[in-house]
């Protein structure tokens, strides 16, 4: 495991005035650490650019030193009962349980461990059983991603035996190894019974990669644990049958099908039996519950905002963000910025495939951050990277050092060589190119972020004029889509200054609101595909993947969604509207080519693209304001969203390609009120501070901003 010098993390990301906010932080020096309070304005490291802006906070939180000390953290999921078990044996012991592995190793994975009994997977992929330290296995491996129920029992006289089962091959008989020396089986069997993992002073060791139905302990001929693991998906509990219930440590995936499983039923709320599994993975890891080092509560008059809390020693350094939004009904603003506080969860450490090392020349150069998940993945990676046994990771949370919600942090290295101007950010980094022109313009802002929006619905957002997204707005919960919605038809204007916004559906965990779920059915660009029969969340019962598909197309809200992407590349906008009534909105503007400029891409239309769909959207009179045409170079590759296509030679639309793969910035009016701009592009926002925020897309957007608060 390579080790940071300093890190650390909070145990909250969104909060208000009176909230106090934990830091947790793990380091090795020798010396103590220092902590000071910075406000965020930009976190682009690019010295072309305007670099890392950060203000001085101190009034609010004085610089404080704190003794320094190594946390640790210790990947894997497992189950462990809740309470001991303890039984006498007069004759014998039985325990049977059904697997689907998933991975072999050539540590040895546990499935069972109850005292001095343990059945596990040895390095040769077959299924064995020790008890106090002398073990037998079956000789013939078992098959990855088949079911098996696997059989022990074992006599005080000492007769052992262990079988295993193919249940996928009904008519195999079971194959049996009987073991007739001297096994040793204590009369008293006391202790927690663990699943996927044997457990020691707390920490779980030889985790199991696979998922685990029906365990069932039984002693002379009497049950006394049983426990059925489809229930309470939405819990960190496991309620027992017969026994204590079961603690899930480092949530393990819930409503996944089990040996039942026929095809005949795609919810698991309808057919608990057939998803009566848990499925186990020796990289899950979401909170490291690291004991905390110091707080802070947030002033009442603390301005809201983007804020880092800074920690430094010995030559280390680590920028821990968190958002500060006001007290509802005590808003003092106009401006309301919506922080993507899901998005940046989701994104959580993404591992990219395409990172090569000689980036690491750019993040010298530049002296940016200088961690990528890449090199860390014990971390814990993000829903865009997968599993070691290939299965995609669908939980999320900030409860762990995020190496990518950083300032500095660079994800693309893009466009050739260091001379480039693009500065290859995406998401939080590239969200504070808006933050920095807020501040440039002198507009005056307050944030709320997704958490916050979900938790409060539109009384969150409803007394401002004016809602602004950063660039890539893209995981959400109804009810955030609902109180975005809400404010639009109540008058609110609402600016959607990305692209590839309001795509996926995700869940919110109901004992641990930073837990974030998110399944990827039946469409959509993704970096892996739910399991057939896996498109339910399980921590809502409500079905995943798309708002498109489950009829809430990003289209009926914004006027546009997802339609192309491509590499990460920019481009200019094309002007398409001349009618004097929309002059307004071009004031001071006079080429009609917008944007061939730019930090992100080097254009503001480039990398993720959304259009107008007149099939997913009842909004009429959307007004074309602008318009970029995807690229055909080769090298940057634009293709048209899966969910879009039909066959090679057709879409959707039934329309040639050109004319779908494009970036659209529209404006509209609802009935209520209510306005919406939307940019139709990802990389929008990185034009506005070029030129010191002198440029066609910064007085575009000025016009708009300053027209909805005035």
């Amino acid at each position: 495991m390579k080790n940071i010098p300093l890190i650390g993390y909070t145990d909250k990301l969104s909060l208000r005035p009176g909230e106090t906010v934990s830091f947790k932080v793990s380091s090795t020096l020798k010396k103590p650490f220092s902590a000071s309070l910075k406000r965020s304005i930009s976190a682009d490291p690019n010295p072309k650019g305007i670099g890392i802006v950060e203000k001085d906070a101190s009034k609010y939180f004085k610089t404080t030193s704190f003794k320094s000390r190594e946390q640790s953290f210790n990947p894997g999921s497992y189950a462990i009962s809740e309470k001991p078990i303890k039984v006498s044996v007069k004759k014998n012991l039985n325990i049977s349980i059904i697997i689907f592995p998933t991975l072999f190793s050539s540590k040895k994975q546990t499935i069972l461990a109850f005292d001095n009994v343990e059945i596990y997977i040895n390095s040769k992929g077959s299924s064995a059983i020790s008890v106090n330290d002398k073990s037998i296995f079956i000789k013939e491996p078992l098959i990855l991603r088949t079911w098996y129920k696997i059989n022990v029992k074992i006599s005080l006289s000492g007769k052992i035996s262990i079988s295993q089962k193919n249940l996928k091959n009904k008519n195999k008989n079971e194959n049996d190894l009987i073991n007739n020396g001297k096994i040793s089986l204590n009369k008293v069997l006391s202790g927690k019974m663990s699943l996927a993992a044997v457990v020691s002073k707390g920490i779980g060791h030889n985790h199991f990669n696979g998922k685990i139905e029906s365990p069932i302990i039984n002693v002379d001929g009497k049950r006394i644990g049983v426990w059925d693991l489809s229930g309470n998906t939405s819990s960190t509990f496991v309620n027992s049958i017969i026994g204590p219930k079961l603690l899930l440590k480092n949530f393990p995936t819930r409503a996944v099908t089990s040996c039942k499983w026929d095809s005949s039923e795609m919810n698991w709320q309808n057919k608990p039996d057939h998803y009566a599994a848990i499925h186990f993975h020796d990289d899950d890891i979401y909170d490291f519950e690291w004991d905390t080092d110091f707080k802070f509560k947030i002033p009442n008059n603390m301005p809201s905002g983007i804020y880092i809390m800074r920690i430094k020693g010995e030559g280390n350094e680590d920028s821990i963000p968190f958002f500060v939004a006001p007290k509802i009904n005590k808003t003092k603003s106009k401006i309301c910025v919506l922080i993507s506080t899901f998005t940046y969860s989701i994104y959580g450490n993404h591992a990219r495939v395409d990172y090569k090392d000689s980036w690491q020349n750019r993040i010298n150069e530049w002296n940016a951050y200088p961690y990528n998940p890449v090199n860390y993945k014990e971390y814990g990676l993000s829903t865009y990277n997968y599993h070691s046994d290939g299965a995609g990771i669908c939980h999320a949370s900030h409860r762990r050092p995020l190496f990518n919600l950083r300032p500095g942090y660079i994800t693309l290295v893009t466009n050739g060589s260091s001379n480039s101007p693009c500065s290859g950010l995406r998401h939080f980094q590239a969200d504070s190119h808006l933050i920095s022109w807020l501040h440039n313009k002198e507009l005056d802002y307050e944030i709320v972020t997704d958490e916050q929006l979900h938790e409060d619905g539109y009384k969150a957002i409803k007394n401002y004029k004016t809602i602004i997204t950063g660039t890539h707005p893209e995981y959400h919960t109804k009810e955030t889509l609902d109180a975005l919605t809400d404010f639009r038809d109540n008058g609110g204007s609402l600016n959607y200054l990305g692209g590839n916004g309001f795509y996926w559906r995700i869940a919110i965990h109901k004992e641990n609101k930073s837990l974030l779920e998110i399944r990827r059915p039946e469409g959509g660009i993704r970096a892996w595909a739910s399991e057939p029969g896996e498109a339910y969340n399980a921590f809502d019962g409500t079905y995943g993947g798309l708002w498109r598909r489950s009829g809430r197309a990003p289209q009926e809200l914004v006027g546009i969604g997802f339609t192309a992407q491509g590499n990460f590349y920019g481009h200019s906008y094309e002007r398409k509207c001349f009618d004097p009534k929309f002059d307004w909105i071009f004031k001071g503007i006079k080429e009609n080519k917008l944007g061939d400029f730019g930090f992100s891409g080097n254009g503001a239309a480039g990398f993720e693209l959304d259009h107008i769909d007149s099939h997913l959207t009842s909004i009429k009179d959307i007004t074309l304001l602008a318009q970029s045409k995807a690229s055909k170079n080769p090298e940057e590759n634009f293709i048209l969203v899966p969910e879009s296509r039909l066959t090679h030679l057709s879409n959707i639309k039934h329309l040639p390609e050109v004319e779908i793969l494009q970036a659209d910035m529209v404006y509209f009016e609802v009935p209520g009120g209510g306005s919406v701009f939307s940019t139709g592009s990802i990389t929008f926002c990185g034009s506005l501070p070029w030129n010191n925020y002198n440029n066609n897309i910064s007085k575009l957007l000025e016009n708009i901003i300053k027209k909805s608060i005035f």
